[in-house]
């Protein structure tokens, strides 16, 4: 019972990685440079919000055990680090360049997590095992092409890892449907 909740579970993990990737994927296509600006938005939040936590825990806990622990030091990296992708996103995406190889390099590490599923597909004898494997060879393909960057510019570039999300997502679904035939 606990086995099959644990796949239930991976499952539902992987279809709503499936989705966002093809959400990813379209806001990529519409607008990337309006789409990038807001994660790099979202995480200078996100980074704020962690930096002003640490900091309040460190100014919370007892001076002793505070000078052990590099509350303060981190506190304000997390903050300074957030405060400069909120109000400085614009410098990222001057590096638009930097940006697509910390895309490359997700897609990979991505593929890797895929080949680890359908390798476990393999050695577990599930039926199409090797749908799983067709899907984690186009994302390393596409990680390596991103990475590797043969296009002519950014744009047809952003075009291009738009469109690998969606077939990545298309094909992971394809197998997870299969799958569970």
């Amino acid at each position: 019972m606990k086995n099959n909740r644990h796949t239930i579970d991976r499952n539902l993990v992987n279809l709503i990685i499936c989705i966002g990737e093809i959400v990813i994927g379209a806001l990529l296509l519409i607008n990337p440079v309006g789409f990038t600006s807001a994660v790099l938005i979202a995480l200078g939040v996100l980074l704020a919000a962690l930096g002003a936590v640490r900091l309040i825990g460190y100014f919370r806990t007892a001076p002793e055990i505070a000078a052990r622990g590099g509350g303060l030091v981190t506190g304000l990296l997390f903050l300074l680090a957030g405060l400069f992708c909120i109000f400085r996103w614009n410098w990222f995406v001057l590096t638009f360049p930097i940006l697509t190889v910390v895309y490359g390099v997700l897609t990979l590490a991505n593929g890797l997590n895929k080949l680890q599923g359908a390798v476990d597909a393999l050695r577990l004898g599930l039926r199409y095992w090797y749908l799983a494997m067709i899907g984690a060879v186009v994302t390393l393909l596409f990680g390596a092409l991103i990475v590797l960057n043969p296009f002519t510019t950014t744009a047809v570039l952003w075009t291009f890892i738009a469109v690998s999300l969606i077939v990545e997502a298309v094909l992971d679904i394809l197998s997870f449907v299969l799958g569970r035939s």
